[in-house]
């Protein structure tokens, strides 16, 4: 029976035809550089994007989102840009990229982009220019410059670490110190410049014009900082409460910039769309997801969670609970190009999916998954069966579901990447101690024969393990118990689960159940546990199930299995 207690997760249900696209979206995100290599140079391009077209469409998804092809040195994977407003030279032109929007709209798939404000490359313009003209220039002031400490200022001017290891601070040849959250290539911009505002609105319009439909927006809470003298030490920093007035991490006046922006969205007919890539306390969400902010927040709890009943189910009312504050629909993703693959995640075998020490992690890596020792500890078989099982969860839920490219294929973690290959500046910033986020970033298996599996005609940038040839998309496409083969249907199906925007919970009375149903008459049922689970017999006919057989005549969920039913 339906849980009165729960019946408050519900949430507003906008007529269906009305609703904004984005609100039950399945967005599949595309790491450019592994996606698909046209020219044969080992790195993907826009023109590999572009062939693969027919696949996407194919696989039933309603919206791309590209993670970053501006120029850049890849001192970050792409996230240290040098230039908004082009493509890199090596993945191809302006004229390329506007070819892949039309082709894919054309098959009625939107266009999501990545938007990196809250640094540059070191190799942007504005950058050498603040280098050239030296201390106290206007140059200087779009970014975060300072003195340094000591009798000398030889010294960073705090203690402050970055996100991939080593100092936050980097000394520049006149002796003054930048500001660099992440890698030492990425200079922090100042979001109190109103050049700095103004030439972002400027991006989003070009990329609009263009024909974009919405932007993801990378570290959306770390923009707006308060470098007021004197600054804390490391220590202060860390016993600060992050409520809006942390000097460096999610402010009250980032939102100053996003209601700009939203002026900006709002503008175009429809209007574009964004979410915010925003790693803050839950109840600070909704003021990105907010109508007169970005009006969207992933949500990564599911991300980070074990492939547990109890953790699934809070999770998925807390987030929805969420989503009604802000008047927003919740975002559900499992894997993206940050952590590992959820595969191996539920595969780990004694291994807590937590930010403890040697944890699998929420951001930037982890040093535990040493190449070589993977295979002691991971169960791959079961892996892919909790996977499979959880996807089908996700996808359905009401709101929008976030793919990462390769996840529809089932594929784990790499780890077999040598030392002197690895790209990831955590590697080498933390001493080599932690692997970072090569492992989920190496180049797709089209094919199981064929140079790299099909990614080029030349090899791939990282190195792709023999068993990708298992999990090649021109095997799985020909195979109907497939992972691949489930995504397709998923979402074929997809698209009639999510005529409304509600959620209730049934009854299972099994701690390892988790049962919904939604209100035109679709259910969703998961069994955690290892134990079989008799459907109840009024539950409907079973329409797809995560074990690869429908099961529409047994009547039992198995152990680690998501079934979809409805009602005839």
């Amino acid at each position: 029976m339906i849980s009165p207690a729960d019946t408050d997760h519900r949430f507003a249900d906008p007529a269906v035809d009305t609703a904004p696209w984005w609100r039950q979206a399945t967005v599949y995100q595309i790491y450019p550089r592994s996606f698909a290599d046209a020219d044969g140079d080992g790195l993907g391009d826009i023109r590999g994007i572009r062939s693969r077209v027919d696949y996407l469409a194919e696989l039933g998804i309603d919206a791309v989102w590209l993670s970053p092809f501006y120029p850049s040195e890849l001192a970050d994977g792409g996230y240290d840009v040098a230039d908004y407003r082009d493509v890199d030279p090596r993945l191809g032109t302006l004229a390329d990229l506007d070819d892949l929007i039309a082709a894919l709209h054309a098959r009625g798939i939107k266009v999501v982009i990545d938007i990196v404000p809250n640094h540059t490359s070191d190799r942007h313009a504005w950058f050498r220019e603040a280098l050239a003209a030296g201390r106290g220039s206007a140059a200087r002031e779009r970014y975060l410059f300072r003195e340094g400490s000591g009798p000398d200022g030889a010294e960073p001017p705090t203690d402050w670490t970055a996100a991939f290891g080593g100092s936050a601070w980097e000394r520049v040849a006149d002796g003054q110190w930048y500001l660099h959250s992440f890698a030492i290539e990425q200079p922090d911009l100042n979001w109190a410049h109103p050049e700095v505002r103004a030439d972002f609105v400027h991006t989003l319009r070009f990329w609009s014009d263009r024909g974009v439909d919405g932007f993801r927006i990378d570290v959306a809470h770390m923009l707006t900082k308060d470098l007021s003298e004197p600054l804390p030490s490391a220590a202060e920093l860390a016993a600060m409460p992050v409520d809006g007035t942390h000097p460096l991490l999610d402010r009250d006046d980032v939102h100053e910039v996003y209601a700009q922006w939203r002026e900006v969205f709002d503008s175009y007919d429809p209007p574009r769309t964004a979410v915010a890539e925003a790693w803050v306390a839950s109840d600070r969400v909704p003021k990105y997801a907010s109508p007169e902010s970005l009006g969207q927040s992933f949500n990564f709890d599911l991300l980070v969670a074990d492939f547990d009943a109890a953790q699934f189910r809070d999770i998925v009312a807390h987030n929805i609970a969420l989503a009604a504050r802000s008047g927003s629909s919740s975002t559900w993703v499992l894997s993206n190009h940050d952590v590992f693959r959820h595969a191996t995640r539920y595969g780990l075998i004694g291994l807590p999916a937590t930010d403890e020490p040697g944890a699998v992690p929420r951001r930037h890596g982890g040093g535990w998954l040493e190449a070589g020792a993977d295979q002691a500890l991971l169960d791959r078989t079961a892996g892919e069966r909790r996977a499979r099982a959880a996807s089908m969860f996700l996808l359905g839920l009401p709101g929008s579901a976030y793919l990462y490219q390769g996840e529809e294929l089932g594929l784990h973690e790499v780890a077999e990447i040598a030392a002197d290959e690895r790209q990831d500046p955590t590697f080498e910033r933390t001493n080599r101690e932690q692997f970072g986020r090569d492992g989920c970033r190496v180049p797709l298996p089209w094919t199981a024969e064929g140079p790299s599996f099909g990614f080029g005609t030349n090899g791939a940038h990282l190195p792709q393990p023999a068993w990708f040839a298992d999990h090649a998309a021109d095997v799985e496409a020909h195979d109907p118990a497939s992972t691949l083969s489930l995504y397709r249907r998923a979402l074929a199906l997809r698209h009639d689960l999510q005529a409304a925007e509600e959620l209730t919970w049934v009854e299972t009375h099994r701690a390892d159940v988790l049962h919904f149903a939604r209100p035109n008459g679709w259910q969703v049922v998961t069994n955690f546990g290892a134990e079989p689970y008799a459907l109840p017999a009024d539950a409907g006919r079973v329409v797809l199930s995560s074990a690869g057989d429908d099961g529409a005549s047994t009547g039992v969920v198995p152990g680690e299995t998501t079934v979809w039913l409805a009602r005839d």
